[in-house]
């Protein structure tokens, strides 16, 4: 066991327990993020076979997550199953529009509700916090259509208190940096495609062999624009050369360095100023999710 945890957080993972008792049988939508891997890992122990995690399998999730939720999976002894999901052949997701989000996991839930039927779960679970609320996400309204349970969210869990808990259960992602599909990096508007998809994943992944573990490559066309914490930035001034190269060989033509640094959810702050009327309702039903 990892570190020691304090009474508040105690009472959160017992709440966690008890409800994920409660519901008999789950599946649980598993991206390999530390907060889907503690949810498996709470779910497995409490429910043992009855949980089976399901990790959606696209052009928009990158090869090495891919991989890493059948390493964690196995690790934890909780059953898994990889399903394909066909949201990049959804025009409304590819034209990326601020809704990109909503028709990723209505494609996810929808698939998933085809293997709740295989095997007979109860429910379907995810991975959500009480810190999502506060940030632009459309996802929720399909988590609220698709009536998915949020059993962290529900407790009462943290990032922070996640990541505790994760450390206290020994598992390997506990220190995990916070990651979102590939669609991510492309600004609302921009037409995604399946190459333009590939050349980012293939760049970030360079970017990780530098020993750089929170960034962005938020692909602006022809021009890449990194995003890295501020104690990383000499390391990529150290590889400037090494980076410029690489990603010009997958076709950037112009690779630029954000001095604001990385940020969650940057692609959003444009939405701040000028999509309230989309942005507004969907902040209103997860505030209403949250309460």
């Amino acid at each position: 066991m990892g570190h020691v945890m304090d009474g508040a957080l105690d009472k959160k993972y017992q709440r966690l327990q008890d409800d994920l008792r409660a519901m008999g049988s789950v599946l649980v939508a598993f991206s390999a993020g530390v907060d889907s891997t503690l949810l498996l890992k709470v779910a497995s122990d409490v429910l043992g076979d009855r949980v089976l995690g399901v990790t959606g399998v696209s052009d928009s999730l990158p090869e090495e997550e891919k991989n890493e939720a059948g390493d964690l999976a196995r690790w934890m002894g909780a059953r898994h199953r990889y399903i394909d999901t066909e949201e990049i052949h959804n025009a409304q997701y590819m034209e990326n529009n601020p809704r990109r989000c909503y028709h990723c996991r209505n494609e996810l839930y929808t698939q998933m509700k085809q293997v709740v039927q295989q095997e007979g779960a109860a429910f379907i679970c995810e991975g959500s916090i009480v810190d999502d609320v506060d940030d632009f996400r459309p996802g929720m309204l399909a988590i609220r259509e698709h009536e998915v349970r949020s059993p962290l969210k529900d407790a009462g869990f943290t990032k922070a208190d996640v990541r505790t808990l994760s450390e206290h259960l020994s598992l390997p992602n506990a220190d995990k940096p916070s990651l979102a599909c590939l669609s991510s990096r492309f600004p609302y508007g921009d037409h995604i495609t399946v190459e333009a998809l590939n050349q980012v994943g293939q760049a970030e992944a360079f970017i990780r062999t530098l020993g750089i573990k929170q960034f962005r490559v938020r692909h602006h066309k022809n021009l890449a624009r990194i995003e890295v914490d501020p104690h990383d930035l000499p390391t990529i001034i150290d590889y400037h050369d090494d980076i410029v190269s690489h990603l010009k060989t997958l076709g950037y033509t112009y690779i630029t360095l954000d001095l604001e640094g990385y940020r969650a959810g940057a692609m959003n702050e444009v939405l701040k100023k000028r999509e309230p009327a989309i942005t507004e309702p969907l902040l209103s039903i997860q505030q209403m999710d949250s309460n």
